[in-house]
């Protein structure tokens, strides 16, 4: 019997991590699938060995953050000691998990990364150490493949595991509204400003302000959906000091969007979300002056919001820091509002963003990899999965 540790962070990660741990069992349901994770990878049947719930770092570190990644380090090296597992599957989260890989490999312990870290944006120099500590990549941006073999990293493209939610049967718009109360004929407005609290603090009272610059000269309707990692109670606390009518459920961020005409959404994979349903959006993102100072130092991309690198043009505006006002976001707003063309434009552009991804299935292409990367490494199959 083949034993795997996945080593997520984040909601995001434990997501991944869970739908993961399915579409291994369903290709061979005698695997035993150890973790780090939370609750999505706990429920998806992983024996997890630490959970996520202070991995949730946005910007400059907290001390209990910084913490709480050392304790997760430490752990996870005592049990790669103690009880080594046939294979390590790292998912998303660089900070840490190019840590583990190095440990990994140097205990001789195989290592498969699935949802690259995003050197190409931040740390290229990395290349050379990630080629060094990771036996296979599974990557899930197109662009990404081409990149990671020309370092000499073996690397599968798989396609985005979001097209998985996007492609199923989901609910007519209109039905939608009528679930989340919302008017049919008036246009509604997606708010989502992040998945974690240093996120609803820096974008959620500037999307308000905005849409309150908004109202007075159009009718529209407003929803936000809450992340479960985030305070239900703090979300609503800010929305009430707006004389706006929220619209707040938990969770349910596709339904939200799909109901939706117009989506106002922080940096992050949510952004994509939006693009393969083909809503119009608006980015926005903001952190503290440190961190963005780092940003521009390092980041080697021209834009910020995945829609925009996937399509390598801006197809959808993006506000960040300085330019993240309530004044220009109002403006952005009235447009997709009251301008048909504008709104159409935006809206064919996004049409691009599915088609750069081929087809849905990217978690069982992914599981297929890693079930022949391990039958490679214990003698079962001759050819590797490159």
């Amino acid at each position: 019997m083949q034993r795997l540790l996945i080593v997520a962070g984040e909601l995001s990660g434990d997501m991944h991590g869970a739908r993961l741990t399915k579409a291994l069992k369903r290709i061979d349901p005698s695997l035993t699938i150890l973790g780090v994770g939370g609750r999505n990878m706990r429920e998806a049947g992983v024996d997890l060995i630490h959970g996520i719930e202070h991995l949730d770092v946005v910007g400059v570190p907290g001390v209990q953050q910084v913490k709480a990644v050392f304790r997760t380090y430490f752990a996870v090296r005592s049990f790669l000691k103690a009880t080594p597992p046939d294979l390590v599957i790292l998912i998303d989260n660089p900070g840490l998990n190019i840590r583990i890989a190095l440990m990994a490999k140097k205990l001789g312990i195989s290592v498969v990364y699935y949802i690259a870290p995003q050197i190409w944006a931040w740390h290229r120099s990395r290349l050379k150490l990630l080629a060094r500590v990771v036996d296979h990549l599974i990557v899930i941006l197109p662009f990404e493949e081409k990149l990671f073999r020309s370092a000499g990293i073996p690397c599968t493209f798989v396609g985005h595991p979001l097209l998985d939610e996007i492609t199923g049967d989901g609910q007519d718009k209109n039905d939608l509204r009528k679930d989340f109360l919302l008017e049919e004929s008036v246009p509604v407005i997606a708010i989502l400003p992040g998945s974690r609290m240093r996120e609803i603090q820096m974008h959620l009272p500037l999307m308000l302000e905005a849409l309150m610059k908004v109202c007075p000269s159009i009718q529209f309707q407003v929803i936000l959906p809450i992340a479960h990692s985030v305070d239900q109670e703090v979300v609503t606390a800010v929305c009430r000091q707006y004389p706006l009518k929220v619209k707040c459920v938990l969770g349910q961020a596709l339904d939200v969007m799909r109901s939706s005409d117009v989506v106002i959404v922080a940096s992050g994979t949510a952004t994509l979300q939006a693009g393969f349903l083909g809503i119009p959006m608006i980015i926005v993102y903001r952190t503290s002056w440190v961190t963005h100072f780092l940003a521009r130092w390092l980041v080697q991309v021209e834009w910020i919001g995945l829609v925009n690198i996937v399509m390598e043009r801006s197809v959808v505006p993006e506000l960040i820091q300085g330019q993240a006002t309530a004044f220009r976001l109002a403006g952005l707003i009235q447009t997709l509002l009251s301008d048909k063309a504008a709104y159409q434009c935006m809206s064919n552009n996004l049409s691009g963003v599915r088609r750069k991804f081929d087809r849905s299935g990217a978690t069982d292409r992914a599981a297929a990899v890693i079930v022949k990367h391990l039958m490679k490494t214990s003698g079962g199959v001759e050819n590797s999965t490159e």
